[in-house]
């Protein structure tokens, strides 16, 4: 039996950079189709079925952050990882907080990206879903971190992907303190300075979700982390 050809969206306008990884994606089983601009990008996803996209941030035309920015008013959940350059690093902290899941700093290993793939397509649906919990109740609120789907009465949240591994730390960790690189390691797997920056960009979004519900805390402990709190009903 052939193993599953994940398809991954590659959107880079560079020729010999974007044939490079081609290559190497297929060579790794990996179906890629490619996008040179933002316009492109957004066509070819909009009519396929990615399990993943590699977005440069530089694209003639459509730029990827407005490209991420399409991509999530419609799909919260396929993961998105950032092609950045190295100097650019208000890019990366720009590119999670508009919905990427990740980066990859120009120039970097095929052996690092294939990693970062292998990692989000086991996370992410697509992939291996053994891991996901069952429905939890947060308060008032129903998380399903498999549908990636936050509700309240009168309320309803699509996450991304990080966003419901995030919450799924906060809720299996109720009332206790987590450090910040504690998160960023089981979250996204470093306590990288830029991912840790971005942390708190999600934080802010995960309470504007829980507003709905005054007895949901996410308290912030200066320079050592977070603790998420359910106030009981007396």
């Amino acid at each position: 039996m052939n193993e599953i050809r994940f398809p991954i969206l590659l959107v880079e306008d560079d020729p010999a950079l974007s044939f490079i990884i081609r290559d190497n994606l297929e060579q790794n089983n990996y179906s890629v189709a490619v996008a040179e601009d933002g316009e492109k990008a957004l066509k070819l996803f909009s009519s396929g079925n990615f399990a993943l996209v590699l977005l440069d941030v530089m694209l003639p035309r459509i730029d990827g952050f407005t490209v991420a920015r399409q991509i999530r008013k419609t799909d919260e959940q396929t993961p998105i990882i950032f092609l950045t350059a190295r100097s650019m690093t208000e890019d990366k902290i720009s590119g999670l907080s508009l919905g990427g899941d990740d980066y990859i700093t120009k120039p970097f290993s095929m052996e690092e990206l294939l990693l970062k793939i292998k990692i989000f397509l086991k996370r992410s649906n697509t992939g291996n879903t053994n891991h996901f919990k069952s429905e939890l109740t947060i308060g008032k609120y129903h998380f399903n971190e498999e549908e990636l789907m936050l509700k309240c009465p009168g309320y309803e949240k699509r996450l991304t992907l990080k966003e419901a591994e995030l919450i799924s730390l906060f809720a299996t960790n109720l009332n206790t303190v987590l450090t910040r690189d504690e998160i960023l390691v089981k979250v996204w797997g470093s306590n990288d300075y830029f991912l840790g920056r971005s942390l708190d960009v999600f934080i802010s979004r995960l309470r504007k979700y829980f507003s709905h519900d005054p007895a949901i805390k996410i308290v912030n402990l200066h320079s050592i982390g977070f603790r998420f709190t359910v106030k009981q009903e007396e």
